[in-house]
């Protein structure tokens, strides 16, 4: 565990926390409107919602891609704006675009990664014999990454986000593209991480079968949270049911079908 991650847990400091976060463009109107949230040390966080909700413009926000005039966003208490680059290194993230360089071996790519860290040495080699071994990938570190399946270079991605034992995890729909088994694989091994390390997650999906009944949910609807709470809460609230019915009715658009379309 980070220090960062230890003291968070200590004194209470959320892992991530997102305030009054309001982002658009004057063409077409707000992308996210007034969204508010936390996410605490080590817990797995989805922020669910349909293609066009907000999510991915979440996503480049927390990672400084984009900035806002309104609204604050802070990494174990530290504040993006004011302290960008000490925000950033508490953070680990993959993006849904894979971003890694194909012909460059695994352990070539992690290296670079952690230089881009301020890791060298001993100390980066562990971490990446860490990660690798943690991940299955140990055997591939001398493969380039082109020879690799879409399921390893995802992988790989989560490996190195994870080198430099970040407080908080996020990640942008990770399993785009992936077979079933291999979607399910890695679902299950991210909540393992966050539970292992103490690393909070924040997982942002469409897909209802992504959700653990224990997770804290984030429903995003047009720029709005539209409902938060434990995914078992957020369907009794919502009239009962599953977590599947709730966010039925919670991102139905109510406008007949030839005004959506106009």
């Amino acid at each position: 565990m980070s220090p960062e991650q230890t003291l968070s847990h200590m004194i209470g400091t959320p892992a991530l926390a997102v305030e009054d976060l309001t982002f658009g463009y004057e063409r077409d109107g707000f992308h996210l409107d007034r969204v508010a949230f936390t996410v605490a040390p080590g817990a797995f966080t989805v922020l669910l919602g349909p293609n066009g909700s907000g999510k991915t413009t979440l996503l480049l926000l927390l990672t400084r891609l984009l900035e806002s005039r309104q609204g604050t966003i802070r990494v174990c208490g530290f504040d993006l704006r004011r302290t960008p680059a000490r925000t950033l290194g508490r953070m680990g993230v993959v993006f849904q675009q894979p971003t890694l360089d194909l012909d460059l071996s695994v352990q070539q790519n992690l290296r670079y990664f952690a230089a881009l860290h301020g890791l060298s040495g001993r100390r980066a080699e562990q971490r990446i014999a860490d990660e690798l071994e943690r991940l299955g990938l140990a055997q591939r570190r001398r493969d380039k990454v082109r020879v690799l399946s879409g399921g390893s270079r995802r992988r790989l991605e989560l490996a190195r986000a994870m080198l430099h034992e970040p407080a908080l995890l996020v990640l942008d729909e990770p399993t785009v593209g992936l077979d079933v088994p291999t979607r399910s694989h890695l679902v299950r091994h991210v909540h393992a991480l966050a539970q292992e390390t103490n690393t909070a997650v924040l997982w942002t999906t469409h897909l209802i079968d992504e959700i653990d009944p224990r997770d804290q949910v984030i429903v995003l609807n047009k720029g709005r949270i539209a409902a938060s709470g434990r995914a078992a809460e957020i369907g009794a609230k919502e009239g009962g049911g599953s977590i599947a019915q709730a966010f039925q009715r919670l991102t139905v658009d109510p406008r007949p079908a030839e005004q959506v379309a106009s």
